[in-house]
């Protein structure tokens, strides 16, 4: 019973104490479960991270569905995801009941123009934190740089490019 209150409290605090989505996620799932808690390692990590965004639905979700399955099976996906949609949950329902009375509310205009820059940084900060493990070839500077142009100068759509991924990985695998 404890491991399972322990698994909850730790999506908990992940879904709590995260703001601007998914991708901001990221470092304090890496730090909980790869770092503290060493349920997953950091490989697999990136692995995990890589078919939790290819999949539909929230990242957050997503990997909190992936390491609750790997760990405890269905019980185990079942309460990370609980864990890490409750404090989005509540959250939004308080704001919803409150939401007439600070709409307008200058203070919380400020508020949310403060976590941006924190969020972007965050973001940064995951990516930093994975690609210290990549072994640099041309290959892993060419193909990101690549799919960062085609996304961002070309407007080529993600889905796109994830799927040309998925099939390249299945023919250059199938070869081996």
């Amino acid at each position: 019973m404890k491991k399972y209150i322990e698994l909850f409290w730790v999506f908990f605090k992940i879904g709590a104490f995260t703001l601007g989505g998914g991708y901001a996620m990221i470092p304090l799932i890496q730090n909980e479960i790869v770092e503290k808690k060493g349920w997953i390692k950091k490989e697999d990590f990136i692995d995990l991270l890589a078919v939790a965004q290819s999949a539909p639905g929230p990242i957050a979700v997503n990997t909190a569905i992936f390491v609750g399955y790997n760990l405890y099976g269905i019980l185990g996906l079942s309460i990370t995801v609980l864990a890490t949609i409750l404090p989005s949950f509540v959250t939004i329902l308080l704001i919803a009941a409150f939401f007439s009375q600070i709409k307008d509310n200058n203070y919380v205009e400020l508020i949310f123009k403060g976590i941006r820059p924190v969020v972007a940084g965050m973001v940064f900060a995951s990516v930093l934190k994975m690609g210290k493990d990549i072994k640099f070839t041309l290959r892993s500077i060419f193909i990101p740089s690549i799919v960062a142009l085609a996304v961002w100068f070309y407007k080529v759509t993600p889905i796109l490019i994830i799927l040309t991924s998925m099939v390249v990985g299945i023919i250059i695998k199938g070869r081996k």
